[in-house]
């Protein structure tokens, strides 16, 4: 179950006031100025994986297990064992940009406003998840209706492209 549920089961988040905000798959991104790869199928993705030195992912969280287990499941995890750069939350992205990997694979609202990367686009949809991203109020708040206000915010319309440009798709 997703996280915010456990929180409101814990008492945490108010109870009624979950709000999906949308949801962003995994998507690539390479060095700025570097060519962009090919990623259009599963198959020149595959390729452009087993023709990159390296490539960095999240090495903790869900994004980065479920990378790994598409090697697998792309027949290529032995292959690819070498080339791959396990990162650090903070440092998955930016390693791209100091050119100490080819390529990253991560959550698109990773990628989006590092300096130094370019945004190759989405993985294929046969191999896509999706993260879906939700807000609540705590319990605790100390300021409950500027909170409230900003759920309505995230949840509005109006934000729709905001969040597309932040490579998250509006609920």
């Amino acid at each position: 179950p997703p996280v915010i549920d456990a929180l409101i089961k814990d008492g945490k988040i108010v109870a009624g006031s979950r709000a999906d905000i949308g949801r962003a798959g995994l998507g690539v991104a390479v060095r700025a100025g570097a060519p962009k790869p090919d990623i259009s199928s599963v198959d020149a993705f595959k390729r452009t994986l087993l023709a990159a030195k390296a490539v960095a992912y999240p090495g903790k969280g869900a994004s980065g297990l479920y990378f790994v287990s598409l090697l697998d499941r792309m027949g290529i995890k032995v292959e690819m064992q070498s080339r791959l750069k396990p990162m650090a939350a903070e440092d998955t992205v930016e390693v791209v940009a100091r050119g100490e990997a080819d390529m990253v694979v991560v959550v698109s609202t990773r990628i989006t406003g590092v300096p130094g990367v370019d945004v190759v686009g989405p993985i294929p949809a046969e191999l896509q998840t999706k993260i879906g991203f939700a807000a609540g109020l705590a319990a605790s708040a100390k300021e409950p209706d500027a909170a409230k206000a900003l759920i309505r915010f995230l949840t509005a319309p109006s934000a729709a492209a905001t969040l597309k440009a932040k490579g998250v798709e509006p609920h």
